[in-house]
């Protein structure tokens, strides 16, 4: 029975959006999935409340780090997805709202198909993957529920995208790891880098591929940082006219016009309540405890060297294998030296899950 990934969830500064995250995060995800709140020193007095608050009660398998000083969105994603090893992990936008069963449905998308190296699901907000519009900033729907439903609905044929997108995405760790990471040299978005690790993914022959079985919304469109698109332009000189192509003919129209009659037709059905409860045909399960110290193993550290488990650790922004999330009791929040705030049992380094968790043999290489 396959394991559901591990979600990575960067914690923004929008207090309401987080709320919101989390909230549609424990209504719509497996109890006992594990997922990583990674705050590169972001977060504020209201927000490590919300954080602090929904680790004592969420039904999910969390862990909270928080970085003592910003280090960049690039570069602190880099450093966290590289505390995962090889294990294929879900990247969520910190406004992200995910609709039920959308876990389930990325985790089959990779089972049903090995040369996908990322799964986009759609999005109100999801330029290429928007929903009912193409390229537009939709309305937030309404009825999640029901769109879970009439999604599930579709056949999962996962077309191709030009590139995965920021609003949610599962990344392929091994796929990941061949083609080197994210690029924080060269892009200061989430936006930018993950076009930029799509297109070199592709480049090895892996798919970029579009999970239309899932649905994830958001408040608003994710941009690219002063300088990311002249620096993609450089990179890539095609990947402009690629995208305006792939928008203004629309090769997913159909399957967007499917949904919608889906979403209608359900109109007056019976709400099917804890949709990612029920067995899909991949067998998908909650994953297996977190990997705690003294199990052997080794640590990926930031730099990208390895160390021993147990070995002491100094540097504040390296990285170690998970330690027990703080209890519930100890609630409340704590001040940085600097004048931050920061959920109190937050950890000063992040947090890497056990990096042979969904992770595919090393010489996995997608098909010629």
């Amino acid at each position: 029975m396959a394991e559901l990934p591990v979600i990575l969830l960067p914690v923004g500064h929008d207090d309401d959006a987080l709320d919101a995250c989390l909230a549609a995060l424990d209504a719509g995800t497996p109890s006992g999935t594990r997922i990583w709140l990674a705050d590169d020193a972001r977060i504020g007095p209201r927000g490590a409340e919300i954080v602090q608050r929904w680790l004592a009660d969420t039904p999910l398998q969390a862990d909270y780090t928080c970085r003592q000083r910003s280090i960049g969105e690039v570069a602190h994603l880099d450093d966290v997805l590289r505390a995962c090893g090889d294990a294929d992990v879900i990247v969520l936008a910190p406004d992200a709202i995910p609709a039920p069963g959308w876990a389930n449905a990325l985790a089959a998308c990779f089972a049903r198909d090995a040369a996908i190296a990322t799964a986009t699901p759609w999005c109100n907000a999801g330029e290429s993957a928007a929903w009912p519009r193409i390229g537009e900033i939709n309305p937030v729907p309404d009825d999640p529920s029901r769109l879970a439903r009439a999604c599930q609905a579709l056949p999962p044929l996962y077309p191709e995208l030009p590139a995965a997108i920021g609003h949610a995405v599962l990344l392929r760790g091994n796929a990941r790891r061949k083609a080197g990471g994210l690029d924080a040299s060269s892009y200061r978005s989430w936006y930018a880098a993950l076009i930029d690790l799509s297109l070199r993914m592709a480049g090895l022959g892996w798919r970029n591929a579009l999970c239309e079985t899932a649905f994830v919304a958001r408040g608003g469109e994710g941009g690219p940082a002063d300088g990311d698109m002249d620096a993609l332009g450089v990179r890539w000189p095609s990947w402009h006219s690629r995208l305006a192509t792939f928008l203004m003919q629309d090769p997913l129209h159909a399957t967007r016009v499917a949904l919608q009659r889906g979403f209608d037709a359900l109109e007056d059905a019976p709400a099917q309540q804890q949709l990612f409860h029920e067995e899909t045909a991949d067998d998908i399960r909650p994953p297996t405890p977190l990997s705690r110290p003294g199990e052997g193993g080794t640590i990926r550290e930031a730099d990208g060297g390895v160390r021993a488990t147990g070995a002491r650790q100094e540097a504040a922004d390296d990285v170690r294998p998970p330690a027990p999330l703080s209890h519930p009791g100890e609630g409340g929040t704590s001040r940085e030296a600097d004048g931050g705030v920061r959920a109190a049992g937050a950890r000063d380094t992040p947090t890497a899950p056990g990096s042979a968790d969904n992770a595919f043999p090393a010489d996995d290489t997608p098909p010629k």
